[in-house]
């Protein structure tokens, strides 16, 4: 099956909003197995609307939009899109209940331009809005698929997740397992090199590289009748790239780094104290973002001046003046004082330079486990302050990961 996303909002045209929307789909439809060919975007324009459904009714066989299903006047996809396959919309009784309950609970007027919220393609599989109150809905005319979801993010992942995914994965009959190897320290493109002519002859599964926030993963999916089948049908080359990649891969079917380091800990019955610098609190944030982290983490420090450095960790002016904040010796320092004024079983400390002004992006990334071994890595992490950050986090989770697994 062919897809086309059609994204609707003059926003998405003048770059005030990001079309994450179609990022979302497209990766969500290809572990379906349905191929994306084209993304459109455009403005609230009805003509134009038209014209990009009518394009895309001769190229795909599935039609998803995004966007337009609000309440004003420039909410106009599902007459645009209906029209183009000669349907006629009538309201959607549950749809008009809820809109008036929702503002009636709100203790607000439902003022009537809501009430187009709930008039639909005469006919059409009517999607609940979970996080909203816009309705989606889905039809099938002349061998098409057309699929209408809201433009906000929350909305539209939600009502996918929910409501699309479900339509779409009863159309073929088939079952598609999607497994996931997550890869740190190794580029997308390396990965993609290596395993070129294995990917180019996969077809079940199929093998897909994508980089992701200093990292990169590989999706394998293979389609059977069953999930079960599937599933074994994954496993053989699941192995085979986890044994072409050793000290790269962190996980398989995990969802980050952060993740497979708080499980870790877990069930060591280990907890961990961090002293951050240049990352400013990123890593224990990453920690936090997983349940249950009070578990695993003490706590920690963010010493981004040397005087906190020295007044905190205990890390020594001699030791700053003579090698610098940013240096195996001070990364050193920090991890071994946060770790004697924490009750934890081990630390991590992270030191270096990030920005546009860190041609060089050097950071040190050190762990010590109590009473036993203590590493330090100097690790290259180019330009920028946002990357220089994440990439910083990231290995000194992988640093950690790698020893208490040794």
């Amino acid at each position: 099956m062919i897809a086309e996303i059609i994204a609707v909002g003059t926003e998405l045209l003048l770059g005030a909003t990001a079309n994450t929307d179609a990022m979302y789909i497209s990766r969500e439809l290809a572990a379906l197995g349905i191929f994306v060919h084209h993304h459109t975007v455009v403005g609230d324009n009805e003509q134009r609307l038209k014209d990009a459904v009518n394009l895309a009714k001769t190229r795909a066989d599935c039609i998803i939009t995004t966007g337009g299903l609000g309440p004003t006047y420039d909410d106009m996809t599902k007459g645009a899109a209906a029209s183009c396959f000669g349907l006629e919309l009538e309201p959607h009784e549950p749809s008009l209940r809820k809109i008036y309950g929702y503002f009636a609970n709100l203790g607000r007027v439902c003022t009537p331009n809501n009430e187009q919220q709930a008039w639909l393609p005469r006919g059409c599989t009517v999607f609940d809005n979970g996080c909203g109150t816009a309705p989606g809905c889905a039809f099938e005319k002349d061998g098409k698929h057309v699929i209408m979801l809201p433009g906000p993010p929350k909305e539209c992942r939600a009502m996918f997740a929910a409501s699309a995914l479900p339509y779409l994965s009863g159309l073929s009959g088939a079952k598609l397992v999607s497994r996931f190897i997550r890869f740190f320290g190794i580029g997308e493109s390396a990965i993609e090199n290596k395993l070129r002519v294995m990917m180019e002859n996969a077809q079940n599964p199929t093998i897909a590289p994508y980089a992701a926030d200093g990292e990169a993963y590989l999706r394998v999916t293979a389609r059977a009748d069953t999930e079960e089948e599937a599933f074994r049908l994954t496993q053989p080359v699941v192995d085979e790239i986890t044994a072409m990649f050793p000290g790269y891969i962190y996980g398989v079917d995990k969802d980050s780094l952060e993740a497979v380091l708080s499980e870790r800990l877990r069930a060591k019955k280990m907890t961990v104290a961090l002293a951050e610098s240049c990352t400013g609190g990123l890593i224990a944030k990453r920690l936090t973002d997983i349940a249950g982290a009070s578990e695993i983490l003490w706590g920690g420090a963010v010493t981004y001046t040397n005087a906190a450095k020295e007044e905190l960790l205990g890390v020594s002016r001699e030791t700053l003046e003579r090698h610098g904040a940013v240096s195996e010796p001070a990364a050193l320092e920090m991890a071994r004082g946060i770790l004697a004024r924490s009750g934890a079983d081990c630390a991590l400390s992270v030191t270096g330079l990030v920005g546009e002004e860190a041609t060089a992006g050097e950071v040190f990334v050190c762990s010590v486990i109590r009473g036993g071994a203590e590493r330090v890595k100097k690790v290259g992490i180019g330009i920028g302050r946002e990357r220089g950050r994440t990439l910083a986090a990231g290995h000194a989770l992988k640093l950690l990961l790698d020893e208490i697994d040794a």
